[in-house]
């Protein structure tokens, strides 16, 4: 019953009857895995007594050394306690989803025009916010369909209160201009609330208020008011016929599919909202080999919906147990309805969902093995064995300014994101890459060489031997002998003709244009190039705007939003004279004159 010198039954014996959540410890007192159990004594001692464990859980169990377990009230409570655990200390053996960004909403503001916005995080109050969509793409789809339909503004209230005539949206019909006074405040407030009852699915109220609309102004003989709602109708129309999914019930749902081919799997969200789709999200879980359905869409419910919107319907692919309900009610604040055999346009919903997440795998199967390709070419035209972790520098700046120098790593056949870095470098002479390289090089190899971080397989430089030469000396100074090669481009920069460097040898090595070595290469190198103007362009402008006015002393932030709102931003501060600034509420003349010598 033991597993190597790990003796579970007097851990065992002592276990109670209750549900809770148990951790199993490894060799070093690390966390092998989490789960929940409405009886933690059999389900704890089920691992050391079945003999039809999956690999991964027999793996896991080989290394356990000792068990710990946290009683709660109930099975719910237990759910919550263990998703809590996993997210906090990602067990190796846990099948875990990447917590990723809240989703996107589409916001109709609280301001006396509404305005049209994207936007993540948690609304005001006094703003209506409708989705979540499942990414940006569903939410700016969404604000251009409103704007052709209703006219609603998107701009800035910055920009709206400052401006003295309609801007283009005006002119192509995608705004009715409230800022010059082109719509009445109460058509336009009309609008608004007939975007949000479109936003829940109430497109037949709506149809119905715009034909009384066009009636009564037909019937005043104002048949240009008539025109303009013909037209939305008519957009209307268009838009629900290009209805990707369109439910009979205004309901909000979310449908969940899960999809398996050994070792991956693919769990594909499908949001429902007002009864018409919005799209979905493909999700890859880790840890998921010998694990099956029903545990994989349980796990990604239970760490999904901490802390976000549970809609009022789950459509579930798998059987769910019933404290996975409970759980949601509690989360949401209200009664959740949980179906795993829908029928009727349920299981329609379902089907579609399943079929995005199996075409989804296949995808990412692809592309898994187009990597695996390409990487073994890589191994090959370098000479080198096994490698698979890539990481490439690149330095960015403008004629020395703001220097940058970005890091990306390619691991596990992707590039991952989550361990890019990037060096604000400054104490060098502006404009040497040199200089910058080595900085960065000393500082992220650094930790390496005192035995922390991970060790790249191969390190790419972005550049020619000047870059490759001082690379060498700096990983020598550290005493690490890294794989090494510089990428320099070709003639005239073009893609495909790039020649690679490797230390100690004198002719480049060049590989034909569609070499997959040379694609793989390329992707990373064009990562790092990406990633380090980003972080360039972003320090360089807020290098430039701080020292106009953040620089100037008395001006707070409260003071310098006031100026930017008045003036409509920082351009119009720095032409504003003397006697202007001195009008904004909270500037003084004293502080006007200072604000127009620091920024002058």
């Amino acid at each position: 019953m033991g597993t190597g010198d790990f003796d579970p039954r007097p851990i065992l014996a002592a276990l109670p009857s209750l549900p809770g959540v148990y951790r199993m410890l490894g060799e070093a007192g690390e966390v092998l895995y989490v789960g929940k159990a409405r009886d933690l004594r059999k389900r704890v001692a089920s691992y050391f007594q079945k003999t039809d464990l999956s690999p991964r859980i027999r793996h896991m169990v080989a290394r356990i050394r000792d068990i710990q377990v946290t009683v709660v009230r109930s099975e719910s409570e237990a759910l919550l306690l263990e998703n809590n655990l996993i997210k906090g200390l990602n067990p190796r053996y846990n099948v875990l989803f990447r917590d990723d960004k809240s989703y996107p909403y589409l916001l109709i503001t609280g301001h006396a025009y509404p305005r049209l916005a994207y936007f993540r995080g948690t609304p005001d109050k006094k703003d209506r916010a409708f989705g979540p969509f499942p990414n940006s793409y569903a939410v700016r789809e969404s604000i251009q369909i409103l704007q052709k339909v209703f006219r609603l503004r998107t701009c800035e209230d910055t920009v709206f209160t400052n401006r003295s005539r309609p801007c283009l949206l005006h002119q192509i019909r995608r705004c009715s201009a409230p800022c010059v006074g082109r719509v009445a405040t109460g058509d336009y407030a009309r609008d608004a609330d007939n975007a949000a009852l479109f936003l829940q699915g109430k497109e037949d109220e709506v149809t119905a208020a715009l034909t009384a609309k066009m009636q009564a102004a037909a019937a005043r003989l104002d048949f240009e008011a008539a025109a303009v709602c013909r037209d939305q109708i008519q957009s209307l129309a268009r838009v629900r016929e290009k209805q990707f999914v369109e439910s009979r019930s205004a309901q909000d749902a979310d449908v969940i599919a899960v999809a398996q081919k050994a070792p991956a799997a693919c769990v594909y969200l499908m949001m429902i909202r007002g009864g018409r789709s919005l799209g979905g999200k493909a999700f890859f879980p880790q840890n998921v080999e010998g694990a099956d359905a029903a545990a994989i869409l349980e796990a990604f419910v239970s760490q999904h919906y901490v802390g976000r919107a549970v809609p009022p319907l789950l459509v579930l692919g798998e059987p769910a147990e019933e404290a996975l309900g409970t759980w949601l009610a509690a989360e949401a604040g209200r009664a959740v309805q949980v179906l795993a055999r829908p029928v009727g346009e349920r299981r329609a919903w379902l089907a579609m969902a399943r079929h995005n997440a199996e075409l989804a795998l296949a995808a990412r199967e692809g592309q898994r093995a187009n990597q695996e390709a390409r990487l073994a070419a890589l191994n090959e035209a370098l000479g080198e064995e096994g490698v698979s972790r890539i990481e490439c520098f690149d330095v960015s700046h403008t004629l020395g300014e703001a220097t940058v120098v970005s890091c990306v790593v390619y691991d596990q056949g992707g590039m991952q994101a989550s361990e890019y870095r990037r060096y604000n470098v400054t104490d060098i002479t502006p404009g040497d890459d040199y200089a910058a390289l080595r900085e960065a090089l000393s500082r992220r190899y650094g930790k390496l060489a005192a035995g922390e971080g991970v060790q790249p397989d191969l390190l790419l430089i972005d550049g020619g031997k000047g870059q490759l030469n001082v690379a060498v000396q700096t990983l020598a100074e550290l005493g690490l002998d890294l794989p090494l090669v510089g990428v320099a481009k070709g003639e005239e920069r073009k893609p495909g003709l790039e020649q690679l460097f490797r230390p100690g040898q004198a002719a480049p090595l060049v590989l034909p244009a569609d070499h997959p070595a040379l694609h793989l290469i390329q992707q990373v190198r064009d990562e790092a190039h990406r990633f380090a103007i980003t972080g360039h362009r972003a320090r360089r402008a807020k290098a430039r705007t701080r020292s106009s006015l953040e620089d100037i002393p008395g001006v707070g932030p409260r003071r310098r939003q006031s100026l930017l709102q008045h003036f409509g931003g920082l351009r119009g501060v720095a032409a504003a004279g003397v006697e202007e600034l001195a009008q904004v509420e909270g500037i003084s003349r004293e502080l006007a004159e200072r604000i127009y010598r620091g920024l002058h």
